[in-house]
């Protein structure tokens, strides 16, 4: 099972175009968003090309190979203009291997996990931070993000034959 997992699209028509090209690429079998994909929220500038119809349109093309869960600045109106659920506050995925908790990272975080089984992979966006580590027997995976990244490089994973990988964007290619 190959799955491509992104955080924190924000609305930018030119990362959500450069996470989909990525995807055309990989062929993945789930494209995973883990929240914040149409409005870049408060306290963000706005990020490049914002273009928040433009995103959910874009995404609507995957529509029947998403998998997405609800981010901070998600409202009830974006659900009206996406084709597929994203307002549930996490999700359960089975790869077959093992289970992948899905949630934002506004509610739960490595900080704070919520009740799960060793062996889990905790996946959660919202610090716009790449980040591997372990905390209580569950492995935390943050993809960081694809379009404003705080750590200084647009990021998302790959999960390819069992093994989690970062993707990091190449600023200077075009599309």
């Amino acid at each position: 099972m190959k799955l491509l997992i992104a955080s924190d699209i924000h609305g930018s028509a030119y990362w959500c175009r450069r996470l989909l090209e990525l995807a055309e690429a990989e062929r993945p079998d789930w494209l995973i968003l883990l929240g914040d994909l149409l409005y870049h929220g408060p306290r963000n500038d706005l990020p490049e090309e914002y273009r928040p119809k433009e995103v959910a349109a874009l995404l609507s093309q995957w529509k029947n190979r998403i998998l997405a869960v609800r981010g901070n600045c998600e409202a009830e109106v974006d659900q009206l203009v996406l084709p597929f659920p994203c307002m549930a506050d996490y999700a359960l995925f089975w790869t077959g291997e093992r289970y992948l908790y899905l949630t934002h990272g506004h509610l739960w975080g490595p900080d704070r996990l919520p009740p799960l089984a060793p062996g889990t992979v905790f996946l959660s966006g919202h610090t716009h931070r790449k980040q591997d580590i372990t905390v209580e027997n569950v492995r935390c995976l943050n993809p960081g993000s694809v379009s404003l990244p705080k750590d200084g490089t647009n990021s998302c994973l790959i999960l390819r034959d069992g093994a989690f990988s970062f993707h990091i964007f190449d600023k200077e290619r075009t599309i």
